[in-house]
């Protein structure tokens, strides 16, 4: 389903128009905002849902952590409703140490996938020490939060299987809206996913920072999305994204948007209309690369 899609740059001053449904009309719908936080070569994905509740989605590196947890206490949120690891990666799961160690988290989520880190000892220590629940995903399950929005999981660990494979995949759907989080997983995992759902959506989180292990162009054209997120650090030594990821988002013409070149991302939407209001003014971005 393809819709129209208002983006929000800084670098237009713009009046917005948009003639509501008849059902917006008659009650406006509450924001959800899901914000893409720049934590360098790594993810970390927060959700405001319509009702306040909160979701981390992992948390960059370790040294993304006192950054993160800025970002967090700058829109004045006091309590992680949800945190979720998607995989033990320390790319994943580095900043979480930070958030659990200054802000209240009322639960956690993980693969229960071990990982022979110091990060992920001290990830695992904190949540024992904090006495914080604990929930291993599963594979096709929903994870109750807000009434007002699903999310469900698509991927979870498996045995034998790399922690990139057993990364989580959530399906995240309010109203006429979809957005797709696809972890660090593989072709193989968007294939069997691409079987079994219905991947349509309006904006994905591209796969693995753009790998070329990820993001295959027969999945992405089923996903046939609008807005496409990539996270990774403009000085990363993986080549991420490789181009071929990024000629495959321009060849089904979704909009792209990095935190490497934007900084954190943040996209807000009724349900129905989507804005996207990236932190830096791709100008500014652009005059300050001039001046290096």
């Amino acid at each position: 389903m393809r819709k129209s899609v208002f983006i929000l740059l800084l670098i237009l001053i713009t009046i917005q128009f948009h003639i509501p449904s008849t059902a917006h009309a008659e009650q406006e719908m509450p924001v959800m905002k899901v914000h893409f936080i720049n934590v360098g070569q790594g993810d970390s994905i927060l959700i405001e849902t319509p009702l306040d509740r909160t979701i981390l989605i992992d948390g960059g590196p370790p040294e993304a952590g006192d950054a993160l947890v800025n970002y967090i206490k700058e829109r004045r949120i006091n309590e992680i409703d949800l945190m979720i690891a998607t995989h033990p990666d320390v790319d994943h799961i580095g900043g979480l140490v930070k958030v659990l160690d200054e802000i209240d988290v009322g639960g956690v989520l993980d693969i229960g996938k071990l990982h022979p880190t110091k990060t992920f000892a001290a990830y695992m220590n904190r949540i024992r020490d904090l006495q914080i629940p604990l929930t291993i995903a599963e594979k096709d399950t929903p994870i109750e939060i807000d009434p007002m929005i699903s999310l469900d999981i698509w991927n979870a660990a498996q045995s034998l299987t790399s922690p990139n494979a057993s990364s989580l995949v959530l399906k995240l759907n309010y109203e006429e809206t979809d957005m797709l989080f696809m972890g660090d997983v593989g072709k193989k995992e968007e294939k069997e996913i691409q079987k079994k759902h219905d991947v349509d959506a309006e904006l994905i989180k591209i796969g693995h920072h753009g790998s070329n292990t990820s993001t295959g162009m027969s999945f992405l054209e089923a996903v046939d999305p609008e807005i496409a997120i990539l996270t990774y650090s403009k000085d990363n030594n993986y080549g991420h994204p490789v181009p071929r990821v990024i000629e495959h988002l321009y060849e089904i013409n979704a909009l792209i948007y990095s935190t490497a070149a934007l900084d954190s991302i943040t996209v807000e939407t009724d349900g129905e209309t989507l804005i996207v209001n990236p932190r830096m003014n791709p100008i500014q971005k652009f005059v300050e690369e001039q001046a290096v």
